[in-house]
């Protein structure tokens, strides 16, 4: 009886977890975004059921990216859960929303690995994207290009019974990389595809980078009356949602064709607004890139001691994100180079790891001789 008792409970105890975390999602669709966290917040610190924490867990992670908050992103993921493939994938994402290259292509090869030892194809198709999403940042294009086309096969290849999401997700991240290639019609079309199934099913954060990104494709074409109300949109949709990071790239974007337009004080208008954004989330990477096109501005106006002001910040910046090769000393991820991580995700340029080749890792040996290393 007492056995029949604690099953029943548990199994009371499973439903009322599903009928909260479903109160959730509704509030999370119906864009009541607080409230939806309030309400698995509290089911993660209430349920003690292993499969009802993972998914609350699932959804407060999810959330929380589209919001931009990849701080609260860690601290969930740290969860008494035990790690796998779709938690470093995750804690991936957070950490390049943090602008932590080196720790997020750590839980990258992590969760690929994961992916591959239990032959899950789609987490490993989830992993490609974000992978070419790091070296969209760190621009390396052909990597940026190479890993969602390998997204794209295993969504051809074994993505008979998925969600349109993984098509779509996988056509947006090769749009992009198309577009820095300056391949803009494969762009275009790759985009087109992404932004169709985003509509059929409503994916809004999906349906706002599509903006964005058709907003670049008209910016590189220099077709600013097209450009501008697709930033405008983007911006609006990632307002709505909460996206901070998706609103800090708008505003750089928008900068860009202002500059482009040569239309100073609007274009520095929008780089308060990126680094306001960038400073709130701790995303590094945005805020360098603010100060170097606030660097060019001062720079062509000889407006000396702004100049100064904006190039020190930016050194300082470039520091702590380690972007330079630690065998050359030059910057990484200021133009397209093919660039190589190391089994430690140091990241080098890979005619330097060529041409002078390496034992081990020399940024790690360098770290091992600093005093108090352990």
């Amino acid at each position: 009886m007492n056995i029949f008792m604690r099953h029943l409970s548990t199994e009371m105890g499973q439903d009322q977890t599903k009928q909260q975390i479903e109160k959730g999602l509704k509030l999370y669709q119906s864009n009541q975004t607080d409230k939806a966290l309030q309400v698995w917040t509290k089911v993660l610190e209430k349920t003690s059921d292993a499969g009802g924490k993972f998914r609350v867990l699932g959804c407060l992670i999810t959330a929380h990216s589209e919001m931009g908050k990849y701080k609260d992103m860690l601290k969930g993921t740290t969860v008494s859960l035990q790690l796998n493939g779709q938690v470093c994938l995750s804690m991936g994402n957070a950490f390049l929303g943090l602008s932590l290259f080196q720790q997020a292509l750590q839980s990258y090869e992590k969760a690929l690995r994961y992916a591959h030892n239990n032959d899950d194809k789609m987490l490993e198709c989830r992993v490609c994207c974000s992978l070419g999403n790091i070296y969209i940042h760190l621009k390396d294009y052909e990597k940026a290009l190479f890993f969602p086309c390998k997204a794209a096969e295993l969504v051809n290849d074994y993505g008979k019974g998925w969600s349109l999401k993984y098509r779509a997700m996988s056509q947006y991240h090769m749009s992009v990389a198309y577009r820095k290639l300056e391949r803009l019609p494969d762009a275009m079309e790759c985009c087109e595809e992404s932004m169709k199934i985003a509509l059929q099913h409503g994916d809004r954060p999906l349906q706002a980078l599509c903006l964005q990104n058709f907003a670049d494709i008209h910016r590189y074409r220099r077709d600013f009356d097209k450009a501008f109300p697709r930033y405008e949109s983007a911006l609006g949709i990632m307002t709505e949602i909460g996206n901070r990071l998706g609103q800090a790239h708008v505003h750089l974007a928008v900068a860009k064709c202002f500059l482009l337009l040569k239309e100073h004080l609007k274009a520095l208008d929008s780089l308060e607004r990126a680094q306001a954004l960038a400073d709130a989330m701790g995303n590094k990477l945005c805020t360098l890139k603010a100060h170097c096109l606030r660097e060019g501005i001062y720079r062509s106006q000889g407006r000396q001691e702004e100049l100064r002001e904006q190039v020190v910040k930016f050194l300082q910046c470039v520091e702590e994100l380690e972007l330079y090769c630690g065998m050359c000393g030059e910057s990484i991820g200021d133009r397209d180079q093919k660039l190589q991580a190391l089994p430690c995700s140091h990241i080098f340029h890979l005619k330097c790891l060529q041409t002078n080749g390496t034992k081990g890792c020399p940024k790690c040996f360098k770290n091992s001789m600093k005093p108090g290393f352990v």
